[in-house]
């Protein structure tokens, strides 16, 4: 059974639970279905705004897409959240990624 399936099969018996939902994401970013990908972390961010890993995820895709202003919000969302709940590694990975696109927007 391939994952996609096997996770959707979980998600109809807990369809809120955070880490299913951004699990499913993350293969759908793996197929390049980056759609369906943004359309689930934009809802779990919505629904479970605590679960930081998805502003990561979230600011790549609207980075791919071209929307810096859009990826820009996500990630300094994520950079406010992860500091308040001292999440380091996390923290450190937003403001990576917010620091090269706007270093990579200057070139």
């Amino acid at each position: 059974m391939n994952r996609i399936k096997q996770l959707e099969d979980f998600l109809k018996n807990e369809p809120h639970d955070s880490f299913l939902n951004y699990a499913l994401a993350i293969e759908y970013v793996g197929q390049e279905d980056f759609e369906k990908a943004k359309d689930l972390l934009t809802q779990l961010m919505a629904r479970d705004p605590d679960y930081t890993a998805t502003y990561y995820h979230l600011g790549k895709l609207f980075q791919k897409e071209g929307d810096k202003d859009k990826a820009e919000e996500i990630y300094t969302e994520g950079i406010r959240l992860t500091r308040l709940k001292r999440e380091q590694h996390k923290l450190a990975e937003l403001q990576t990624a917010l620091n090269n696109m706007l270093f990579d927007d200057d070139e």
